[in-house]
């Protein structure tokens, strides 16, 4: 969708200070809609959002750690308050690591199923009350195709995104009928930050070049090419849109095999 499709709706994404968030608040705002970023790290969303002013669009910045209730309420009742209402949240706020089982240590564990899994469950309650009395929202929850699937060494993000499937199919079904719609993107490796956190944790561990690192990680995952942010972003908007009403309970798998 590109014009002014979401002209007066409203929109915040968390993790939206780089990659697929960045990505999809962009993407929202050429869409017409406002749009509320928000991360842990501040200086991030600020730059997002002075950036989508300089081209015209309206834009908010906020801080918050999704994995802390207070903060959410905070950022849900800051961005009700900047716009009057919340109409579509993006659930991008994420981490990942890697180990083996022997590895993973509690803290680890515990971290990873928090911010993914408990982070979509928190902001997600934060504004599905005012949506439903309203009778429209979108909410769409960035999962992964290791939530569908799963893969070695990724456990703890593989159970996590196991979570947000299964809260995303779980709340279409709870959410049935009341015009606000809940789904997930999938994506395999992105041409993200995250990945390139990955890619160089492979590097250190194996001591092989970036290149070799990466086709390492694309072949185990079976993955052609790592996706770009813009096409995931794409994905997302499809969902946020008035036409998307019917749509709920959806997985949309992004493996690399589409055109880019």
């Amino acid at each position: 969708m590109s014009g002014p499709g979401l002209k007066g709706y409203h929109a915040v994404v968390t993790g939206g200070g780089r990659g697929i968030g960045a990505a999809a608040a962009i993407a929202l705002a050429e869409a017409g809609a406002q749009v509320s970023v928000a991360a842990r790290n501040e200086t991030q969303v600020v730059e997002i959002a002075a950036a989508m002013r300089e081209n015209g669009h309206e834009a908010f910045a906020f801080r918050c750690d999704v994995t802390d209730p207070h903060q959410v309420r905070d950022l849900a009742l800051s961005a009700t308050e900047a716009m009057g209402r919340i109409d579509i949240l993006v659930n991008n706020a994420g981490t990942a690591t890697s180990n083996p089982l022997p590895k993973i240590t509690l803290p680890e564990w515990q971290h990873i199923l928090s911010v993914n899994a408990t982070g979509t469950f928190l902001c997600s309650q934060a504004v599905f009350n005012q949506m439903k009395e309203r009778r429209w929202g979108r909410i769409v929850n960035v999962a992964s195709i290791a939530g569908v699937e799963g893969d070695k060494y990724i456990s703890a993000y593989t159970a996590a995104k196991h979570a947000v499937v299964g809260f995303t199919r779980a709340m279409a079904v709870e959410a049935r009928g009341t015009g606000v719609t809940f789904n997930a993107v999938c994506p395999g490796y992105v041409d993200t930050p995250l990945t390139d956190e990955t890619i160089s944790r492979i590097m250190r561990q194996t001591g092989r070049s970036w290149q070799e690192s990466l086709s390492a990680l694309l072949e185990q995952a079976g993955q052609p090419r790592l996706i770009r942010a813009h096409e995931v972003a794409a994905s997302i908007l499809d969902l946020c849109t008035e036409e998307a009403g019917s749509r709920s309970g959806e997985l949309v798998l992004l493996d690399g095999t589409e055109t880019p």
